[in-house]
């Protein structure tokens, strides 16, 4: 299967926040095809995050040639999860994104699994995936066991599917292309961003501590600094390393980028990243 490069909206939310569909036009004109929405009004708004009626979304992507691949849902727990699936199934999006969990221990780590089962049980039988989305903190250890891996082993491979961030799993002291071989057939988006060689240590744990609170509240440090981030191709990681492993395992789908933070114009950004990965997949 071939690989296709995405754009998470949240790598532009500065200009959407300015001209919604005045971006996705530049968007479509850079070269990108896929699009992840990124919702995090999702309480009281349950499509995009923009107010955007579906039947205008659809229209106004289709005319762009664009298709929603995924939608991130913040906060998945405290919206109206049938009015996002009418919504999703409007647009044509089949995959519903928990884009963060929070634990202080293995046993909330193991009630967040037993969630994330209930809701993509509906997901399922609604047609849609649900897929959970990491960050750093999924690789604390409880019991001598990552949080990502205790959510594997007690998530239901038919209900639950994943979508790796590769720049959190290094962040988070992970290899990610030994989580792509461990999700297999379960992880279908990967998320991909640069690391700037300046970032040390990289491991978000050397510096908190293994035993840190993390709980969605206490902040025990910054991790978000515009200057943590660079564009694909510029920084450290391996990039085609990681690209190789998953063309290898053959079955994620889409390779999105995700630029949380960048010193460079929105637009000038992504175009960067697009025309890496774009010589990378040739």
């Amino acid at each position: 299967m071939a690989l296709e490069i995405g754009l998470q909206i949240f790598s532009v939310k500065k200009e959407m926040s300015i001209d919604f569909w005045g971006t996705l036009e530049k968007i479509a004109g850079i070269g990108y095809k896929n699009i992840e929405f990124a919702n995090h009004f999702a309480a009281t708004d349950y499509g995009c995050g923009h107010n955007i009626d579906a039947e205008k979304l659809k229209g106004y992507m289709d005319r762009l040639g664009l298709k929603t691949i995924g939608m991130h849902i913040s906060p998945l727990d405290k919206t109206d999860l049938d009015k996002v699936i009418d919504y999703n199934k409007i647009i044509g999006n089949k995959s519903l994104v928990c884009i963060i969990g929070y634990f202080t221990s293995k046993d909330e780590v193991l009630d967040f699994s037993k969630w994330l089962n209930r809701i993509g049980e509906k997901c399922r039988k609604n047609g849609m995936d649900l897929i959970y989305h990491n960050h750093y903190q999924e690789f604390q250890k409880f019991d001598k066991k990552r949080a990502l891996d205790i959510i594997i082993e007690n998530t239901d491979k038919d209900f639950v599917k994943f979508e790796l961030d590769t720049y959190w799993a290094i962040r988070g002291g992970a290899d990610p292309t030994e989580y792509l071989r461990k999700l297999g057939s379960r992880c279908e988006l990967i998320h991909i961003k640069g690391l700037p060689s300046s970032v040390e240590p990289v491991n978000i744990f050397e510096i908190i501590g293994e035993d840190a609170r993390i709980d969605g509240v206490t902040k025990p440090v910054e991790i978000s600094k515009p200057e943590y981030f660079t564009e694909i191709g510029e920084g450290v990681i391996d990039i085609k390393s990681i690209i190789g492993e998953a063309q290898k395992i053959g079955v994620a789908k889409y390779l999105i980028v995700e630029q949380d933070r960048s010193l460079r114009n929105e637009l000038e950004s992504i175009e960067i990243s697009y025309k890496t990965l774009s010589k990378v997949l040739r």
